[in-house]
């Protein structure tokens, strides 16, 4: 009987079928790869979305829960659907717009100073200076501090009656001023708290942007003949947009946020209300307020969701605004 000898080259299947077997632990460990290739990278990111979950989307969703409801401090286990009834009580209060108005001014006059300041003073650090992790760290030592030091502190310093700031204006013939109670001074009291703590803060990251500017566009702009002051306004400024724009939207949360500085402005006495006539009194101290003095949680978590909407509003009008620039500068 005649046998056939395989050609040279072709596959001869091995025997006890552990060619299969192979095959089939080669198909287990590529589907493990594949899976841990797309699953990996959500699994990194968990974490942060089940905290955000947790201490984030939760509060919300039941902020916006007790928003439509009646509950009281006393009762917080009692609860009676009211629909919108606690955003109607709260926009048709004369005190509410009152605090809007207050946080706006408020935002407006510390904001413009504190981020001109901050884009000088990244400036200035820009430049090769002697000991300048020491100048870095000495402008960010503010923002480190905690608010209720600073409020307190600053509370001593804008006293009406032995404060430091009266007693030096004695020396310009300007009579006692009682900073704490009038309408604009406390505004601007309030002001260059959050100046004096944000400054420092923005100015580093103004720092971080600028030296990432090519230093070729500046050397261009030196042989054109462009002046420091020119080069600053020609080359600085331009580069810096994305980063000016995102120090604004930053400020502007923080602004709507106000809560320290106000309470404490008069060593906690009457902070709690924002003044004697809510002069002072911004939304944060509004929602408080109403939740914890007076123990209405429903019109509270309206306040709450009220701040979320003109959050989103502000950051709507910056990115149009934003929008807009970019565009003319293009």
């Amino acid at each position: 009987m005649a046998t056939t000898t395989p050609a040279r080259g072709a596959y001869t299947p091995p025997s006890g079928g552990s060619g299969a077997a192979s095959n089939g632990r080669g198909t287990w460990r590529s589907r493990l790869w594949r899976f841990d290739d797309k699953a990996s990278p959500y699994a990194y990111i968990a974490p942060f979305f089940l905290i955000f979950g947790a201490f984030g989307l939760y509060p919300l969703l039941y902020t916006g829960w007790i928003a439509l409801h009646r509950v009281e401090m006393t009762g917080l286990d009692q609860s009676e659907w009211v629909g919108f009834d606690n955003f109607s009580r709260i926009l048709q209060d004369a005190e509410f717009w009152t605090a809007v108005f207050n946080t706006f001014v408020i935002g407006v006059i510390s904001t413009v100073p504190q981020l001109l300041v901050a884009l000088g003073l990244a400036h200035l650090l820009n430049y090769k200076l002697r000991a300048s992790t020491f100048w870095r760290t000495v402008i960010l030592t503010p923002y480190a501090t905690s608010v209720a030091t600073a409020a307190l502190v600053f509370a001593l310093v804008f006293r009406a009656d032995g404060g430091i700031l009266n007693w030096v204006l004695h020396f310009f013939g300007v009579g006692d001023i009682d900073w704490g109670e009038g309408t604009w001074t406390s505004k601007i009291a309030i002001s260059v708290i959050v100046i004096w703590r944000w400054t420092g803060y923005n100015a580093l990251i103004y720092l971080a942007a600028m030296q990432a500017v090519p230093t070729d566009l500046y050397e261009a702009a030196s042989i054109d003949g462009a002046s420091r002051w020119q080069q600053f306004r020609k080359v600085t400024i331009p580069s810096l947009r994305p980063t000016i724009l995102f120090t604004i939207v930053i400020s502007t949360i923080g602004s709507m946020q106000l809560f320290g500085e106000p309470l404490l402005l008069q060593g906690g006495t009457l902070g709690s209300i924002g003044g004697s006539e809510h002069q002072y009194e911004t939304l944060s101290i509004y929602l408080f307020n109403y939740g914890w003095k007076l123990g209405h949680l429903g019109p509270a978590a309206a306040v709450a969701w009220a701040m979320l909407v003109l959050l989103l509003l502000i950051a709507l009008i910056n990115w149009i605004v934003g929008r807009f620039v970019r565009k003319n500068a293009a």
